[in-house]
């Protein structure tokens, strides 16, 4: 998966290149944009039961696939603009995850981990 994620990296880097975007890629500007893109994948599921959430039709789902790409291409393009690479990031919070979240006490719980 890391390759196919650095290839993804570097083909969105080209695309923005090509374009001449850089210059609106700040990390800051990518960030509001990551925020409005995950605002607009919450809203497909904004007033529907935990059911029908787990049930979406063909389109619905469909939409929901590409809001969510929306969501990685701008953190990929963060992950770009400020040199962390979003793979070993994602390795590094979830051994974190590993320690603060034993299974042993946190197996089926939602509590937070300062409350376990």
């Amino acid at each position: 998966m890391a390759d196919s994620l650095d290839q993804l990296a570097q083909r969105l880097q080209a695309f923005a290149q090509a374009r001449d975007w850089g210059q609106f890629h700040s990390p800051k500007n990518l960030a509001s944009a990551l925020i409005v893109e995950a605002g607009e994948l919450l809203e497909h599921f904004q007033w529907l039961t935990e059911e029908q959430s787990r049930n979406l039709d063909a389109v619905k789902k469909q939409e929901v696939a590409m809001e969510m790409a929306d969501v990685l291409l701008y953190l990929i393009q963060m992950g770009n603009q400020l040199g962390v690479n979003v793979v070993e990031a994602a390795q590094q919070k979830i051994d974190l995850n590993d320690q603060k979240y034993p299974v042993d006490q946190a197996k089926g719980s939602s509590k937070k981990y300062d409350e376990l």
